[in-house]
Parts: C-alpha cells; structure tokens; sequence
C-alpha cells in the first residue's frame, strides 16, 4: 500500500481533518482553501463584528447583540438560527450548506457578523472601512476545557485525544486558531487604534446588566429598564441552552453531536478545575504571565 492510499484510509476511518497552517495559523482546510476569497471579503462601513477565540462565550454575546438590535422582542431573535442571523465568515460547510462569508455577501445592511480570526489575519476591510468590533476574552483555563469538549461533539474538528494531550496542543499554539494567548493580547492592543469594546466573560457572567449596558452605549442604543431586564433574562445559560435559534440544535448530528457533548454545556467560571492538575494549572500560569506581560491583560479564573 502507497502512502496515499494509507492516508486515504485512516482519514477514511478517522473522518477528522487535520489543521492546515495559514501565515502560521493552524486554520481548517475549508478555510485554507478558501483564503483568498476571505482575505479580499468586502466590509461595509456600519458592519459590526464579533470576534472572539473560540468558545469564549461567543455565542452569548450574539444573542445579547441581536436582542439589543432588535429592541429586546424574543420573536424577532427567532427569526433564524444564529449562524444565519450573525454570519460566522471563516467558517465553510460542506456542501450544499452555503458558507459564512456566501451568507454575509447575501445580507443586506447593516449586518451583524461574526468571526474567530486572530487580529493579524482579519481581512483588511474591516481596518478600511473603520467597522465598529465587539470582542469578548474568556480566561485560558475555563476556555482550553470548552474548547477541548466542543472537539469531541464537533465532527469538523481535528481528533482532540485525551485531556491532557489537549491541553498539551493549547499550550503549544498549535490548535484550531492558534495561540489564544496572541488572540487574546493582538485584539487587547488593537484597541487602541480601532473602535474596539472588549469584554471579558467572566465580567458578563458576575453582572450581565452591566455589560449590557456597555455593550449597548458602544452601539449607541438607549435602553429602558424592562428591556434590559428581558434581555439579561433571555440570554441567561438556561434559556439560551433551551432555544433552538441559539444553542444549534438545527445543524444536523454529523456535524455537531450533542449526544456527546451539549453545544451549551456549562457556561461557568471555574470548571476547569475538574480537569486541571495542580502542575497543568501552575504551567498555565506561567506561560500565562509571560506570554501576556506588559499588556496589562488580567483574568479572573474564578468569581
């Protein structure tokens, strides 16, 4: 058997891609291949995009920005799953399902967008046009055991392993995405230069309304106190767990297996330590304060 045919076989059984490397990035073949149309993607300028590192409550701040768009009414926000409400523009399904960036050219404006880019890599337009960026950080910890149980129920996703090969893969830069270390700290410091609001999960988990109302003063929306309270109510874990437009219940089984794990699995602070030793923790740690030293970058890995 030649080496093609071996590599057919096992990517037959194992069915799971294999990062593809983009300026360096570890990035999904789909995206890879599709770079160029991603890179020359055309920004309006009353887009807003929504950037975080995977499974850093990505998802929640959709629903809280939809909600705000749409003046607090529930209704409106099930007009549509999430992927289709907020376009994702670096992810490609297979076909015939139409792509992120396929969704966001259809849409007419303003568009609410979505995407998981490194600042480095986000398409140029964006910068050109001066787009207004929500980006929301969650800390390393509770962010590496999210991500690690979204590879298991997410068939599009390379083979994660055990816990701790994970772990080792996180640390060394080299998953989905790249390093959240540079993520966190390149969209921390281009807020300088950009109109960027940047959140913290763990702040919107202690006081929703808070962050709300940042979220909402960011993008100039008055807000009146039964609204806020309808939208911190709409967007707590349960009912978003249990919403059908939010926690992805409509993509088919192939793709995301919630057998596995929920979409919506815990949404709290603190749990990774039911997988973290203490000697994972204190490497964290360390890399941690090296890696984002000087940038005045702090996180809260338990409320």
């Amino acid at each position: 058997m030649d080496l093609r045919s071996k590599e057919e076989v096992f990517n037959s059984v194992s069915k799971r891609p294999k990062p593809v490397l983009v300026e360096g990035i570890p990035m999904l073949r789909a995206t890879a291949e599709n770079w160029d149309l991603l890179w020359g993607f055309a920004a309006r300028p009353d887009d807003l995009l929504i950037s975080t590192y995977p499974k850093a409550g990505t998802t929640w701040i959709q629903e809280i920005v939809d909600m705000l768009q749409q003046g607090g009414d529930p209704q409106k926000c099930a007009r549509a799953p999430t992927h289709k409400r907020i376009p994702y523009i670096d992810l490609f399904f297979p076909k015939p399902m139409t792509s992120g960036l396929e969704d966001a050219e259809a849409m007419p404006s303003p568009r609410t967008l979505k995407t998981h880019l490194p600042v480095q890599l986000l398409p140029p337009s964006f910068w050109e046009q001066n787009c207004k960026i929500i980006y929301v950080a969650r800390n390393a910890k509770d962010n590496a055991v999210s991500f690690f149980h979204f590879h298991h129920m997410n068939q599009g996703l390379p083979e994660p392993g055990n816990w701790d090969q994970f772990l080792e893969d996180f640390l060394a830069e080299k998953v989905i995405r790249g390093s959240w270390f540079d993520h966190v700290r390149g969209w921390w410091e281009a807020k300088e230069k950009h109109p960027i609001l940047y959140l913290f999960y763990e702040d919107i988990k202690e006081d929703p309304a808070r962050e709300i109302q940042k979220v909402a003063q960011f993008l100039g929306i008055e807000l009146t106190e039964p609204v806020l309270k309808r939208i911190v109510h709409h967007t707590t874990f349960e009912s978003m767990k249990n919403n059908p437009m939010a926690n992805y219940s409509s993509l088919p089984s192939s793709l995301l297996d919630q057998t596995v794990s929920p979409f919506m699995r815990k949404g709290t602070v603190g749990n990774w330590k039911e997988y973290f030793t203490v000697a994972q923790s204190e490497r964290l740690d360390e890399i941690c304060a090296r890696k984002l030293e000087g940038s005045g970058l702090f996180f809260r890995t338990q409320l």
